[in-house]
């Protein structure tokens, strides 16, 4: 495992296309229980090294209901984004996660951790890509149907603050979602 990290974090692969560079941000142990699937890093995340080491991480902990410490624990929670590296600003946010690396080093990941007992699809990139013809038309529809992926899958949209008006317009979410998630992840740390 130490071995792969290593060459992830050293990858290169997009780097014509990284407007900051590489700088892949991954987090994963042979004992991980819950994989975290998200997106790319942002730009804070970049400076950091830290996955999740900004307002999204906050509010993705709250959801967990874990701790910072049970959240960096790598025992616990792996972490492997769609796009290992910040991809650039876009229209409306950061650019979409590259494409070159889920195919490269999701697997060989999943391969060394032997122990996962959930993945959390955090996103529509995450979701297409792991759910296939699986996912639902919309992010909205995929998120509405967890139970149909659990025990393996949970979806979740992303916990960026720009999503406020998602959280708004779908209040079950919160009512109905978030309870069955924090009851997943409690009983699996």
């Amino acid at each position: 495992m130490e071995k792969l990290l290593h060459d992830i974090r050293q990858c290169k692969i997009c780097e014509a296309h990284l407007p900051l560079g590489p700088r892949p941000i991954v987090t994963a142990h042979q004992d991980s229980k819950i994989v975290i699937v998200g997106q790319a890093p942002g730009i804070k995340v970049h400076e950091s090294g830290i996955p999740w080491d900004d307002a999204s991480g906050k509010q993705l902990r709250k959801w967990l209901n874990v701790t910072d410490e049970d959240f960096y624990d790598e025992t616990k929670f792996a972490i492997i984004p769609m796009g290992f590296c910040y991809p650039g600003k876009g229209k409306s946010g950061d650019l979409p996660p590259r494409k070159e690396c889920a195919p490269q080093w999701h697997q060989p990941l999943f391969d060394h951790m032997e122990n996962v007992e959930l993945v959390i699809l955090i996103g529509m990139y995450a979701q297409k890509y792991y759910l296939q013809e699986l996912a639902k038309r919309t992010l909205t529809e995929t998120v509405a149907n967890y139970k149909e992926y659990l025990p393996k899958y949970f979806t979740l949209p992303h916990p960026s603050p720009r999503n406020r008006f998602w959280l708004t317009k779908n209040p079950w979410f919160e009512e109905e979602v978030l309870g069955e998630l924090k009851k997943e992840v409690n009983k699996i740390i």
